[in-house]
């Protein structure tokens, strides 16, 4: 019950009793009026402050603290899971599917369930004309660029290790972001690259990889090119002084990219010709919605709620999960060499991401 501030303690008494309040939110500076009242109200339980002095009571800036950090986790969650399924699904897509067609298909998919979003939050604005450079710059190197050269590399490389390479992104953006944007090499970070460059070593070693199969050399290729061009990415969202917020832009980023993509598959391999079934689009549906759509929004609010490295950390988990995932649904099995490499290039990650800035958490 919303109370006016000029009334009387005994009206705010007849309130507290008439209403049965279970909780009072009050601002601290109207606490002393309440706090005789507080003593006497039978069905009072809690006492909430707005201000700095809560007078033992609960504070409300922290308990709205406290539950932006759980919905941030909540959120967390919710991406490591959507990209963890990811990696297997697209597996699965891209064995009936060009990779073209697949990237243009779910992206499509994507783009719709995004704009759509943004017209039901009332979100959906026109770029500010400062953020086109970013918007054009994410479009090609991370929506196009990255999604085409990990779907053609996945369809060469098993789920597990096509994940596990893509997610080497951060130890490319250390040093780039040292020769680029002028960050402070520290030395953390160098042994944190030094360790992710020995397990890209050990994922790379003949004993892993068969190097006389061209097919198998140029998926692991592809999918480290397109780990180069998402650290592109990164660094220009960190370069860059934003008029608007990234999930502001995630719309236009994915009509942009469906509007090349659709073309540039139709160019490249032609009308799609592959057979539609109920499983395949059910797969598309996953991998445009909860893949892309949910897993880029639940990305931009868990940013908002959440330190940088608690994100950069937790991501960790995204390819540990796709490995899981795929060996066993798809029945991949992980050898002593991607488990080390897995170990090595995640550990070395998480020792370059600790005490990261807010945007630098920012990874798709």
């Amino acid at each position: 019950v919303a109370a006016n501030t000029l009334l009387t303690s005994a009206d705010y008494e007849f309130m507290l009793e008439d209403s049965r309040a279970r909780a009072l939110v009050v601002s601290a500076p109207l606490l002393p009026r309440f706090a005789p009242l507080i003593a006497k109200a039978r069905w009072l339980r809690h006492v909430i402050v707005s201000g700095e002095d809560a007078a033992g009571h609960l504070h409300l800036q922290a308990l709205t603290a406290a539950a932006s950090h759980r919905v941030g986790l909540i959120l967390l969650v919710t991406v490591v899971f959507a990209w963890g399924f990811t990696w297997p699904v697209n597996k699965v897509i891209v064995a009936s599917v060009p990779p073209l067609w697949a990237v243009a298909i779910r992206t499509g998919i994507g783009a719709v369930a995004l704009t759509a979003l943004a017209l039901a939050t009332r979100r959906l604005a026109r770029p500010p004309r400062a953020d086109l450079p970013v918007l054009v710059s994410i479009t090609l190197l991370h929506m196009v660029g990255f999604t085409t050269l990990s779907s053609i590399g996945l369809e060469l490389v098993p789920a597990g290790r096509s994940a596990v390479l893509a997610y080497t992104t951060p130890l490319w953006v250390v040093p780039g972001a040292s020769l680029l944007l002028g960050e402070r090499l520290t030395r953390r970070r160098v042994v944190g690259v030094v360790v992710g460059l020995a397990g890209l070593i050990v994922l790379f070693n003949p004993a892993a990889l068969d190097w006389t199969r061209r097919t198998t050399v140029l998926g692991n290729v592809a999918i480290l090119g397109a780990a180069l061009l998402w650290a592109g990415a990164i660094l220009h969202i960190r370069g860059h002084h934003w008029r608007s917020t990234p999930f502001d832009l995630l719309p236009w980023q994915m009509l942009l990219a469906t509007v090349i993509l659709v073309p540039l598959a139709w160019t490249v391999v032609g009308p799609p010709a592959f057979e539609w079934t109920p499983g395949l689009a059910a797969l598309f549906a996953y991998a445009g919605l909860p893949g892309s759509a949910l897993a880029y929004w639940a990305s931009a609010m868990a940013g908002l709620r959440l330190p940088a490295a608690t994100i950069s950390l937790g991501l960790l988990a995204t390819p540990v999960l796709s490995v899981a995932l795929a060996t066993l649904w798809l029945g991949e099995r992980p050898g002593a060499s991607l488990l080390v490499g897995v170990a090595l290039i995640l550990g070395g990650v998480a020792l370059g991401t600790v005490g990261e800035r807010p945007s630098d958490a920012a990874v798709p």
